[in-house]
């Protein structure tokens, strides 16, 4: 029995406010797959405790486990989903296409949400002395620049759809809208991405992209 036919449990560890967690819970409400939650508290470093340790050596949320196998990285997990349970796709099926969705979905996961982690801003605050002020400029600058980046590559380009690729939600929306949540908590400026912004809108009615939202975790503060 392939992967794709063999059912297995799976259980997500992560935390509410974590955009990486949240790409993942999208993925798996647009699934329509259930799943075990299991909340792994950052700020109260849980992620350090040896059990949790033991299954992400990275000390990093979320992990999938599926059945006997445990997965980390968003990205990766969100794959593996999409081949294991290939519908509703979330890569298209044409490598061009995959390539453009995959390219976006980085843009967020590597180039603007990394800077601005937590492991990163605390790094800043306890170590380099910054103030809160100055760490609240970082996250903007950082944000909103990577942002820009990503909203040039929406806007005009003939594969943009009601969605970042298409109509229907894709991998990079998965990825996109997480960043949104971030950027509203952190007062960041959005008037000049008007394309995501309209991306995240149609997003967010979709009931996948609204019952993911952080508030709606058994967690949720």
């Amino acid at each position: 029995m392939s992967d794709a036919a063999r059912p297995v449990d799976l259980a997500l560890y992560g935390y509410f406010r974590s955009s990486a967690s949240y790409r993942v819970r999208i993925a798996l409400g647009l699934k329509g797959l259930p799943y075990d939650y299991r909340a792994v508290h950052l700020v109260r470093n849980e992620q350090q405790g040896p059990a949790y340790a033991a299954l992400a050596p990275s000390r990093l949320v979320p992990a999938l486990c599926a059945g006997d196998a445990t997965l980390t990285q968003s990205l990766a997990i969100i794959e593996y989903l999409d081949e294991t349970h290939p519908e509703p796709p979330l890569l298209p099926r044409d490598a061009l296409g995959r390539a453009r969705v995959r390219s976006l979905a980085l843009d967020v996961a590597c180039e603007i949400h990394p800077i601005n982690n937590l492991k990163v801003l605390r790094y800043l605050v306890h170590e380099l002395k910054v103030s809160e002020d100055d760490k609240l400029r970082w996250i903007r600058h950082w944000v909103e620049t990577g942002l820009q980046a990503v909203e040039q590559q929406l806007a005009g380009h003939p594969a943009t759809g009601r969605f970042c690729h298409g109509d229907t939600p894709t991998m990079a929306d998965c990825t996109l809208v997480p960043q949104i949540f971030n950027a509203q908590r952190f007062g960041c400026r959005l008037d000049h991405v008007p394309t995501v912004m309209r991306v995240h809108e149609a997003c967010m009615q979709l009931p996948a992209f609204d019952q993911a939202q952080p508030g709606n975790c058994p967690d949720a503060e």
